[in-house]
Formats: C-alpha cells, sequence, structure tokens
C-alpha cells in the first residue's frame, strides 16, 4: 500500500495536530507500513480509502492512526543505568531534602514497563524510610497505551525483556501465559492520557521526570514547549532524566546538568 503525496501531507498533519509528532517527508515507508494494518482493521481496500476515512474525521480510525505512528518502544529497566541513578543519587537526596511523599512523573510511559520498574525500586527504598510515601505518575498521548499500563499485564516476551527474576517472583502473579502486577506494585502507581505539549493538569509538584527518548520526536519549538511545561509541574531543584541522545542545551537555560556517568540528567533551576 503506497500514500499519495497529498494524503501523506494530510496523515502527518492531522498527527502532529494531535500528538505533536513531527514526521518529515522521507518517512513515508514508515508512514505507510504502519497504516496498512489499520486499513485492513478498518476495512479499506488501500490507504486512499483509509484517509478519506480520516478526512470525514471519522474519530475511531484517527485514533487509531495516532496510535500506529507513536513509537511505543519500552522494556522493563530499559538501559538500566537510569535506575541506577534513581536509587542511588537522586532518592538519597530526596531522602535528605524532599518532602514526605516522593512524586515520580514517567511521561510517554507506553504499555507502563518504565512506571513499573520505578514502582519495584521505591518497594525496596520505602520499607527502609518510615514515614516517607510515594507515588508514580505515568502519562502516554495514547489511550491504548494508557488502557494496557492500568491493566498492569505484560507477556512472557515482555518480561524476558529486563525483569529481574528477584522482582518477577515477588511481584508478579501469572495468570495463563501473562504476568500481572500485585496489588502493592499497582498501589504506587496511575496512567493517565496526556499531550507533553500542552500544559501538565492533574498532577502533584513533582521531584522526578523521566523523559526518555521522546524529545527527539519533536521539532525544535515543540521540544522547547515541552520542557516549558516539564518545568511548570517539576520542583524547583527537582530531578530530569533524559535519554542519553537528548539534552536541554540550546532549549532551557532553566535547567542544570548533573554530571554523572552514562545518564543524562538535569535538575530544575526554578525559572519562569
Amino acid at each position: 500500500m503506497t500514500l499519495a503525496d497529498t494524503d501523506f501531507t494530510f496523515v502527518t498533519g492531522m498527527v502532529r495536530q494531535r500528538s505533536s509528532i513531527d514526521l518529515q517527508p522521507g518517512k513515508e515507508y514508515l508512514v505507510e507500513s504502519r497504516l496498512a494494518p489499520v486499513a485492513r482493521k478498518f476495512g479499506d481496500k488501500d490507504l486512499t480509502a483509509l484517509v478519506h476515512r480520516l478526512r470525514r474525521n471519522d474519530r475511531e480510525a484517527c485514533d487509531a492512526v495516532v496510535d500506529a505512528l507513536t513509537t511505543n518502544e519500552t522494556s522493563f529497566f530499559r538501559d538500566q543505568h537510569p535506575f541506577d541513578a534513581f536509587s542511588n543519587l537522586m532518592l538519597p537526596e530526596l531522602k535528605r531534602n524532599g518532602g514526605p511523599t516522593v512524586n515520580v512523573w514517567s511521561a510517554a510511559s507506553s504499555s507502563g514497563q518504565e512506571a513499573y520498574s520505578l514502582a519495584l525500586l521505591l518497594l525496596d527504598w520505602l520499607p527502609m524510610n518510615p514515614g516517607k510515601t510515594a507515588r508514580i505518575h505515568g502519562t502516554d498521548i495514547s489511550p491504548t497505551m494508557v488502557a494496557r499500563a492500568t491493566a498492569g499485564k505484560f507477556s512472557q516476551l515482555e518480561i524476558n525483556r529486563g525483569m529481574p527474576v528477584k522482582y518477577l517472583v515477588k511481584y508478579f502473579d501469572q495468570v495463563g501465559r501473562d504476568w500481572i502486577v500485585k496489588p502493592e506494585v499497582r498501589a504506587l502507581t496511575s496512567f493517565r492520557q496526556g499531550n507533553l505539549a500542552m500544559p501538565p493538569v492533574g498532577l502533584p509538584p513533582i521531584d522526578i521526570v523521566f523523559l526518555r527518548n521522546v524529545l527527539i520526536y519533536f521539532d525544535l519549538p515543540t521540544k522547547r514547549q515541552v520542557l516549558a511545561n516539564v518545568r511548570k509541574a517539576l520542583k524547583p531543584g527537582g530531578f530530569l532524566v533524559l535519554g542519553g541522545a537528548e539534552s536541554t542545551l540550546s532549549l532551557d537555560g532553566n535547567f542544570a546538568r548533573v554530571e554523572t556517568e552514562k545518564v543524562v540528567i538535569f535538575r530544575n533551576g526554578g525559572g519562569t
């Protein structure tokens, strides 16, 4: 299935309007390959018919297209180093200088593996820090991903991608071929839909934001807007964790880089 140039422009414009994801010319094959299953799902004979459906503002089809073109690559304890820094650098700092509740925002939380990984580390930390509580707030642009994360159910393949055996045995129940997080893990987490390019709503003052491998999908103005929105939610001195190829430099001067090995971390300077 192939897309006409005008249809590609329409689809990428719609996706940008709804999700702020910037799909430039040159991504035609990616878009076509991801939309082909959507066309089949709706019984459309080709991508032209699917785009006609989108032009009629078929909400279900529009949501399915945005879902298909949103990258949801994730795994438990992905890249490991940020999670080591969470336990060894950020949590000790919050123990010394933070409030009674540690609030963590897993931005672009996808199907929940990052948020649940952080929750497992907090379940290790909380018993050693009486008087402290914690909450993981997951948000994602995709309602499908929000529903998956909320369910807390993962396939054996997903579990095999990074889940340590000690946590699997202690904090998951096996149901058929799937694994479901136990209530004590779920109690630390919540998930809801959210667009990073829009001001955050419903979040408490946040101590730590994980915003990893997300900025790379936005154009320059949107990157700046996303970082400004993060600062609105992040406490002064709060931590921002980015992906290995990302930085706030030249985008937002209110963040100061934390010198660490192998992890990209910034602290909020508290500017407006």
